[in-house]
């Protein structure tokens, strides 16, 4: 962009859209605006592109003018009241208008006479610029009229359709051809509206196939002569089987479990003296009132000795020899042997002449000293605090979620949940510390294992059928519900083995023999009333209702859209 005085040069390169050469325009420091167009300006060969041209112009209060001598561009510069001039020092003068064209059309003069030098003429000033500003014309947005008319022979183009102008009497519109005029279509809103066509017609028939296919249900109530039958059978939930087996009663079922983990910690409260034991001898002796006389038997090693809560351990073998002193017709035999404390402490200090009882012999009597016992209290774990920690467990762990979860595993696994088959495990206790340890404080963690069975349905009915079939007559009654539910279960003994035995009760449905399968295929395509008449006619039918959904469908739907209930 150059400057001249009171106005501004643009010069529009061949490639710049419209959007971009207005906000040039807009843009200027100067009032009036001179555009220095290339050869063939296809962007400007657009009424559309003129007429915004013009009004973001006013609306900028900016006075454009077409610096181009490109005669192709002169009617539509008219039409919408744009300046031109063909050089920088010319005078600019609006150009003689023609029929308006289709906003969505466009018309390029491939035959334009002059060779313009932009750059050469960018130095030349323009002149003064007429005050009067032009209407533009509102035009036909559906087609363009193209004059097929023979061209005057030696005449371009622009130069024929300047001389059409002129023949016309100077009133700015184009005069008729002789040739048939085409209509060019707006394609832009013709793509438009074809994509938001097939958009609809796909929609469309989504809709219709849902609403005829998806959407329509039958709900069949069958009301029969019925009678209950009440299933009671043990059945043996194997997670080894493969397939089920009514003669034996094995359902194939699968295991379900869920381990946690739960920490208490309590402090430890108990005492212990671990300081030095005290040592010593004592003299152990026995008197013989019997013949043969003979001496006793050894004392062995580690003999408790005790004597006032305290207990003392021999370090040897005590062999016995005669001794002196034995009473009337007695004879005495004595030992000594080294002993030591059995818990250190000053408390296992006992001064000479201490009296010992021996551990497993009444006929022997001891006495003895012990010393050098020293006192070392320190802190150690009882078995009571280890059960306050494992008292802190209960109730950590919630059942019936855990039991939730499990349920809900086995039905994503496409089984049945047995419920009664919920089993905890014992708790598994682990103190961080023994009982006699030394410990401030101990912890306790406990480990629980829950389970649950699951087990095709299929499998679970074909088990329970096979009980029920039994006690009817199957060429003449079919079993028309079951009855199972979870109520059907009880477990005797809880476990979570490989095998499991279970209760099932059930109070069964039986009416007579109708092949449901078969009865939804008769029904298929049949209006309500036909569909009625039908079922009713079955024998041990005793009455029957038809239901259609939604409100437009009028007979029934495919058999696997059809839902058939019995009632007593």
């Amino acid at each position: 962009m150059s400057a001249e005085a009171g106005k501004d040069v643009v010069y529009v390169d061949v490639d710049d859209e419209i959007t971009g050469v207005i906000d040039k325009v807009t843009t200027a420091k100067s009032k009036v605006v001179a555009l220095v167009l290339p050869k063939r300006a296809t962007v400007f060969q657009s009424i559309v592109n003129m007429k915004l041209l013009k009004k973001r112009a006013e609306v900028a209060n900016k006075n454009v003018v077409l610096i181009t001598s490109e005669t192709g561009l002169l009617p539509l510069a008219g039409n919408v009241g744009i300046h031109v001039a063909k050089t920088l020092q010319s005078k600019p003068e609006i150009p003689a208008a023609f029929s308006p064209l289709s906003d969505d059309s466009e018309e390029v003069d491939e035959d334009a006479d002059g060779d313009f030098d932009a750059a050469e003429q960018a130095a030349t000033p323009v002149g003064a610029l007429a005050g009067a500003k032009s209407s533009i014309n509102d035009a036909d947005d559906d087609a363009v009229e193209l004059d097929n008319s023979e061209m005057p022979e030696g005449k371009t183009g622009g130069e024929a359709s300047m001389a059409a102008l002129a023949a016309a009497g100077g009133t700015g519109k184009a005069t008729k051809g002789k040739g048939k005029k085409l209509s060019v279509p707006n394609f832009n809103r013709f793509r438009k509206l074809l994509v938001f066509g097939v958009l609809a017609l796909i929609l469309l028939v989504v809709g219709v196939i849902y609403a005829v296919r998806v959407l329509p249900k039958a709900t069949v109530t069958i009301k029969t002569n019925t009678s209950t039958v009440n299933a009671d059978l043990t059945a043996t939930l194997d997670t080894a089987a493969s397939a089920a087996n009514p003669e034996s009663a094995t359902i194939p079922a699968q295991l379900q479990q869920q381990k946690t983990t739960n920490t208490a910690q309590a402090t430890a409260t108990g005492k212990k003296n671990n300081g030095d034991k005290a040592t010593g001898s004592a003299t152990m002796a026995v008197q013989v009132c019997s013949p043969p006389y003979t001496a006793p038997n050894e004392v062995p090693a580690g003999t408790g000795l005790s004597t006032n809560g305290l207990t003392f351990i021999t370090q040897s073998t005590t062999s016995f020899g005669p001794a002196p002193g034995g009473g009337p017709g007695c004879v005495a035999y004595a030992s000594h042997v080294n002993i030591i404390a059995q818990s250190g402490g000053t408390q296992s200090n006992v001064g000479s002449g201490t009296s010992f009882t021996v551990a497993g012999r009444p006929d022997v009597s001891a006495t003895g000293s012990a010393s050098g016992g020293k006192d070392n209290i320190v802190t150690v774990v009882q078995q009571s605090d280890i059960d306050s920690a494992t008292t802190q467990l209960k109730g950590k762990d919630d059942a019936d979620a855990i039991k939730q979860q499990l349920k809900q595993q086995l039905q994503n696994a496409g089984l049945y949940p047995i419920e009664a088959t919920f089993h905890a495990s014992q708790p598994s206790i682990s103190p961080s510390v023994q009982a006699g340890q030394p410990a401030s404080n101990v912890t306790v963690t406990e480990g629980v294992t829950y389970t649950m069975y699951g087990a095709k349905k299929s499998d679970i009915q074909a088990v329970l059928d096979a009980n029920i079939n039994q006690q009817i007559d199957p060429a003449k009654q079919s079993i028309q519900s079951d009855g199972l539910s979870q109520n059907s279960f009880n477990v005797p003994n809880a476990g979570s083995g490989k095998t499991l035995q279970v209760g099932l009760q059930t109070a069964a449905t039986v009416g007579p023999h109708i092949d449901v399968n078969a009865l939804k295929e008769q029904l298929v395509g049949k209006k309500s009333g036909d569909a009625e008449t039908l079922i009713k006619a079955l024998p041990g039918v005793t009455d029957a209702k038809v239901k259609y959904s939604p409100f437009w469908v009028s007979s029934a739907p495919a058999a696997n859209k059809i839902t058939i209930t019995f009632k007593k």
